[in-house]
């Protein structure tokens, strides 16, 4: 399957506006590196289980939920409260992007083994469109996009060490994302998804 970038040569958007937003360097280097390493060194980790083709195995990445409450319903665990790090980084994204969140969710790829399949994230207030804002700190890793109804379109966007990506409006009904896993030698990364959560 050929994949696009979603950046044409002039450093266009190929998306609609109304759809994605992409801010490379919005933390920069020295910020980032911070963010990474205490992450790093200081969160609790867990491998969850998920169901797949009636088998139940673990994730390829680690994960962490913080905020106000637990990211889903039906999840009894309680959320773990903000750290002002994670505070710090949801401030500069909130006055940024003009919109109030109240969960974090923290991907860590340990190397180019960890990935995500494709999905459309759901966690968020029922009825209401879907705001993720998603920041990045470490390895640059390529972040796929394909259309639900039509897997030919196809777009792929490098998101690099502390970058911002703003997913909105419509983009996680008709579009679905991941991060494959790559035979060339990765790093670690530390991905974070500030979400609106019932």
């Amino acid at each position: 399957m050929e994949q696009f970038k979603l950046f044409d040569d002039r450093e266009h958007l190929l998306l609609p506006e109304h759809l994605m937003e992409y801010k490379h360097g919005f933390f920069d280097r020295k910020e980032s590196d911070r963010y990474l390493n205490t992450f790093l060194e200081t969160i609790t980790w867990q491998q969850t289980k998920v169901m797949m083709y009636d088998k139940e195995v673990l994730t390829p990445r680690l994960c962490a939920w913080f905020g106000d409450r637990p990211i889903r319903q039906d999840d009894k665990r309680p959320p773990i409260p903000w750290t002002d790090e994670l505070w710090e980084i949801k401030t500069k994204v909130e006055d940024y992007t003009g919109i109030i969140f109240n969960g974090v969710l923290l991907n860590y790829y340990r190397d180019g083994n960890d990935s995500v399949a494709w999905h459309s994230d759901k966690d968020t207030i029922v009825g209401l469109k879907t705001e993720i804002a998603s920041v990045s700190f470490g390895q640059a890793r390529n972040f796929d996009f394909r259309n639900k109804e039509n897997h030919r379109q196809q777009y792929s966007l490098e998101l690099g060490n502390g970058s911002l990506l703003l997913m909105k409006g419509d983009l996680q009904k008709y579009w679905e994302h991941r991060i494959a896993k790559s035979a060339v030698p990765m790093k670690a990364r530390i991905n974070l998804t500030f979400r609106k959560v019932l």
